[in-house]
């Protein structure tokens, strides 16, 4: 069996601009390339690239795949994605046409200032590609704008000024990415909806069929039967209920706990078990937490209903 090699991996942006055949950077730390003017060889990157860098793609237009974990993203309307540095992207060049721009930033670029933790907080550098961002032909234009800015500062002489210029225009630009996303998750809500309803038939699944054998169902293994990134379902989920994926998860399992408790013969430490519990006491802390009633004290007050009904 073949072994798949590992990720080439840039630590600099240099490396990076030779890879690509383009000349040097003019900063160490920060650049702009432009997809038409890219020059290389597919075949050297068929096991994926990561980097040091953050990694801002705006396509104008993209017939292509992209490829993100076990998926694939048609690009073909163009619009934007999100790296992060050390995230792994693999891409299928066969008849790939694209063009637009990139924008690489090193952390050290920005280390100085407050959009060094900032950035962080930012969760679409945690989407995949198939989650980009999509844009209206206003939106284009003003991203174009920005991506003209900062090509401009960079290719002007470097001063004093330069920096703060850029990260300006930087925080302008995660600033519009982070409105336009908002905006997509309104225009898209009927398909995020329907997401909303696969998940929850998905925890209900999950309850009736996988208990005690997986253990409690993660934000991360839903997300993956959702073909989504962990930090998109929560995102698009708490634009929508304003409650995290994790949120809903203990809702779910809490509903099922009831379930349990007022309809079965099994004890609390039982219904744990069946939920996926690996110690009752969790169980119990979470159900109380959720219902300001201990798992016992809610089954109590079903018996006393029965008992006070059969008499």
């Amino acid at each position: 069996m073949k072994t798949p090699k590992s990720p080439l991996h840039f630590r600099s942006l240099s490396v990076l601009h030779e890879a690509m055949g383009k000349p040097a950077p003019q900063h160490p730390l920060i650049s702009i390339m432009d997809y038409g003017e890219i020059h290389f060889n597919p075949a050297d990157f068929e096991q994926g690239m990561k980097s040091d860098f953050y990694k801002i793609s705006f396509k104008t237009k993209f017939n292509g795949k992209i490829r993100y974990g076990q998926g694939y993203y048609d690009f073909q309307e163009g619009g934007m994605s999100f790296v992060a540095p050390g995230q792994i992207l693999r891409m299928e060049y066969e008849e790939a046409d694209y063009s637009g721009m990139s924008l690489h930033i090193h952390p050290d670029f920005i280390r100085p200032y407050s959009l060094a933790e900032k950035i962080k907080k930012y969760g679409f550098f945690s989407y995949s590609a198939s989650e980009a961002l999509y844009l209206s032909d206003k939106e284009k234009k003003t991203i174009t704008d920005v991506f003209d800015s900062i090509h401009n500062e960079l290719n002007e002489r470097i001063d004093h000024f330069s920096q703060d210029v850029i990260i300006s225009q930087i925080e302008l630009l995660l600033t519009y990415s982070n409105r336009f996303y908002n905006r997509q998750f309104i225009t898209r809500k009927s398909v995020n909806n329907d997401l909303l309803s696969s998940m929850e038939k998905l925890l209900d699944d999950y309850f009736d069929n996988e208990k005690g054998i997986k253990g409690l169902p993660t934000v991360e293994y839903i997300a993956l039967q959702l073909h989504l990134t962990p930090r998109y379902l929560s995102d698009m989920l708490r634009h929508h209920t304003g409650q995290n994926a994790q949120h809903h998860i203990h809702e779910r399992l809490i509903e099922k706990a009831k379930d349990y408790l007022s309809g079965s013969q099994l004890s609390v430490s039982e219904t744990a078990y069946q939920l996926g519990f690996e110690h009752p006491q969790s169980f119990s802390k979470l159900f109380k937490r959720k219902t300001s009633l201990t798992p016992n004290e809610f089954k109590q007050s079903f018996l006393n209903i029965k008992d006070n009904g059969s008499e």
